[in-house]
């Protein structure tokens, strides 16, 4: 038995013993109450709780479930009729047992012999009548909450498979930039080609060991991006000045979707430096420990036609992460600022928990 069948039975107990109450608690106290009597007064909630569980288990689900309302509602009528008469031939001998133990019915009430059954008739079915009702909108209520765990786990399902086939897709792009910047390199200082080989590999470890899940510490994706940023200082040309601002806590646990904020560096590295022109990148990432900042400003140097060095798809990749990995939770601008030519991105993360962190 689950913890979630015995939370529910725990339920279904507590409620009935809270209906039962009050004909037993609330009885006159000067008449004797003996245990047929009691009896008697539990017969209302005890043929409420037939009439539920009997629409719980077998008529809900094999009727109205299956829109075969006709049969529902025959079967329903035909066991609250015969059970409030039931009760009422009940109530009836427990008040004659009253009358002998010296009750006196109260002289307001008419004598005639059917204005008594059509009273308790009525009431009778009025209650065995809800106690359908609720059984009916519980039972339709637990399947539509069921169901829509089910949606919700099929979404679940589905955004962890996209979302690993999109860390797939940037480890190959920022893998074949990477590649083309040291080939770049070998043409003119194979002294730094060395060390950009070096730099890659341990790029390359923390790819293959530190990104297999869908979440890193910050920390650790900040030491990926200063290792990017220190294979790509090997390239960049004195005409370019960088400013790198890394400020996150030491005891940091802030946790964060790898490959985003490194898509965003590769980014500014590629339409952000000219080798022909004066150039700037700034790069600032920092956590309070509720929220992550990453604020990047390059100079604005569009790739040209000719470029064919990566295929444009890194920041289209990074959108459908943040959407996967926090909805609603994030804040991202970008765009140039024509009167200064030049490119920022902004980008602000609120829930440092991930939702995919499962």
């Amino acid at each position: 038995m689950t913890k979630k069948t015995i939370f529910y039975t725990i339920v279904h107990v507590v409620c009935w013993v809270l209906v039962a109450m009050p004909p037993v608690v609330f009885v006159p106290q000067h008449i004797p109450q003996d245990a047929i009597t009691y009896l008697i007064r539990l017969s209302l909630p005890a043929f409420m709780c037939l009439v539920f569980y009997i629409n719980y288990f077998l008529l809900v689900p094999r009727f109205f479930v299956a829109k075969k309302f006709r049969p529902f509602i025959i079967f329903n009528a035909v066991i609250i009729i015969a059970l409030s008469l039931c009760m009422h031939e009940l109530t009836e001998v427990m008040h004659q047992r009253e009358i002998l133990a010296g009750w006196t019915p109260p002289r307001d009430v008419p004598s005639q012999p059917w204005f008594g059954l059509t009273v308790f008739v009525l009431r009778n079915v009025l209650s065995l009548s809800l106690s359908a009702v609720v059984a009916t909108l519980l039972l339709l209520a637990m399947r539509w909450q069921k169901a829509e765990d089910g949606r919700r786990e099929m979404e679940m399902q589905k955004a962890d498979a996209e979302l690993a086939n999109l860390r797939n897709q940037i480890k190959p792009h920022f893998l074949l930039n990477t590649l083309n910047n040291i080939y770049a390199l070998i043409s003119f200082n194979q002294e730094k080609a060395q060390k950009a080989v070096l730099s890659l590999s341990s790029l390359l470890r923390q790819m293959l060991y530190g990104g297999q899940d869908n979440v890193v510490t910050l920390k650790e994706e900040a030491e990926f991006i200063r290792n990017y940023i220190d294979l790509m200082s090997l390239r960049i040309g004195k005409n370019v000045k960088l400013d790198v601002d890394i400020n996150i806590p030491e005891r940091s646990d802030v946790m964060i979707a790898p490959f985003i904020i490194i898509s965003l560096v590769e980014n500014a590295f590629k339409h952000g430096v000219c080798m022909t022109k004066p150039s700037f990148i700034s790069i600032k990432l920092c956590s309070d420990g509720d929220t992550i900042t990453c604020e990047i400003r390059n100079s604005n140097h569009p790739k040209s036609s000719a470029d064919k060095s990566g295929h444009g798809i890194g920041l289209s990749l990074v959108a459908k992460r943040l959407v996967l990995s926090y909805p609603g939770k994030y804040e991202w601008t970008k765009g140039v600022d024509k009167d200064n030519d030049t490119y920022i991105s902004k980008l602000i993360i609120y829930d440092t928990k991930l939702r995919n962190n499962r």
